[in-house]
């Protein structure tokens, strides 16, 4: 809102001489600009900043009085939580004060905390590339036993790969089916519409969830409550983003990451060893045959592993072995960071049961957030640990190890 402010206004006498007159308008106008610089209550009030508007901005401390101006200093951390007994089952009915956060063995105040009842977001990532093509129907089966599963008031959106030509040839894309909605009916339709590719942009996904799907600030009862469950072999093959781009981006809007890795391992080996003239060959494509060389022989050179086709059996066995022990390390990395858990799933008639597991870690997920008292923005990674209190049972807490602070 634009404020200004009029002196009274006045008509001076005829006989008063210009140079007089132009004295007093001078006073007159240093009087009113006076006024404008030591009066606050008509200063213009600096515009208040909500959670996740500016990416450049860190988040808000909590709101306060319409009257009060907020300033932005920190950012809230969310922490993923849930505790289990010895028996790993699930612990239910914990409060605020059962729970100790420490970020880098520093106690911190926690300002947010969701209970196992409040409502959750999650973006569910179905691969159907690969070997997982012939079977989209058993895909389509489990995805919906596991919204089923879920809460009245949980929300989901789909993702999903597809093939879009592509200047005469096919190109996999990232598919967003749904955005989160807890409409059982839409969503149901939009697994309907799940297809299928033939190739895994696997990390592009991953930014399309953090980018889009969770792009709006979430509300205040599912603050730190928002998760992506990825059902995959985690092996990208097309992606034009990085593993480490698409963590960073989930990680830093508190995004838990649960996955259930199917084995595609041994259809894709038996595949990759027919000869290049074979029609059931399968091939690795540019990008993955880059990102091999670069993490795992970076001083090679790249005409080296140029053409897929020229290298030898054991040399594509090889390959083929270290992007999936790659991929296992990465999808239970962002796991284990993020607060989550992995599951694996050996064919996908077993994907039923993990989605069921994993419908019911979320079911009984504690949500805690906390505005650090280092309020450095210089880019380093903070240790989090968590601790329960006044549980009468052994119990083990599975939560958020840590983050990236802003720059």
């Amino acid at each position: 809102m634009h404020l200004s402010i009029q002196g009274n206004q006045w008509e001076p006498s005829r006989t008063i001489a210009p140079a007089a007159l132009l004295l007093i308008a001078l006073c007159c106008f240093s009087f009113s600009a006076l006024g404008q610089i030591q009066t606050p209550e008509k200063q213009q009030r600096p515009r208040r900043v909500t959670e996740g508007e500016n990416k450049q901005q860190p988040s808000p401390t909590p709101q306060v009085d319409e009257d009060d101006v907020v300033r932005v200093d920190t950012q809230l951390v969310s922490v993923p939580t849930f505790v289990v007994n010895n028996q790993g089952r699930p612990l239910s009915g914990l409060r605020r004060d059962n729970f100790i956060v420490y970020e880098d063995g520093q106690k911190q105040t926690i300002a947010n905390f969701g209970t196992t009842e409040a409502p959750f977001e999650i973006a569910l990532l179905l691969d159907t590339s690969g070997s997982t093509r012939a079977d989209v129907s058993l895909i389509r089966q489990a995805a919906n036993a596991f919204i089923n599963a879920l809460r009245p008031g949980d929300r989901v959106g789909i993702v999903a790969f597809k093939d879009r030509a592509n200047a005469g040839s096919t190109m996999a894309t990232v598919d967003v089916l749904s955005r989160l909605t807890d409409d059982r009916k839409v969503l149901q339709a939009a697994i309907e519409n799940l297809g299928s590719s033939n190739g895994t942009p696997y990390y592009d996904a991953l930014e399309r969830v953090a980018s889009e799907i969770f792009h709006e600030p979430p509300r205040k009862d599912v603050r730190g409550r928002r998760a992506v469950v990825a059902l995959t072999d985690g092996v990208d093959s097309s992606s034009t983003s990085s593993y480490e781009e698409a963590r960073e981006r989930l990680l830093r809007a508190g995004v838990a990451c649960y996955f259930i890795q199917v084995n595609t391992e041994d259809f894709v080996e038996d595949r990759l060893l027919k000869d290049c003239q074979d029609d059931g060959r399968l091939t690795l494509s540019a990008r993955q045959m880059e990102r091999y060389r670069r993490i795992f022989v970076p001083n090679a050179r790249s005409e080296d592993y140029a053409n897929f086709c020229q290298l030898g059996q054991f040399e594509r066995m090889q390959i083929s072995r270290e992007l999936y022990n790659l991929a296992r390390r990465e999808m239970n990395d962002l796991a284990r960071t993020s607060g989550a858990r992995n599951f694996v799933a050996v064919t996908l008639q077993d994907a039923r049961s993990a989605f069921a597991r994993v419908a019911a870690d979320i079911g009984t997920q504690y949500s805690l957030g906390y505005y650090p008292t280092n309020k450095a923005r210089d880019g380093k990674y903070r240790a989090i640990r968590v601790e329960v209190l006044g549980v009468k049972e052994k119990s083990e807490v599975h939560a958020r190890e840590g983050y990236v602070a802003p720059r």
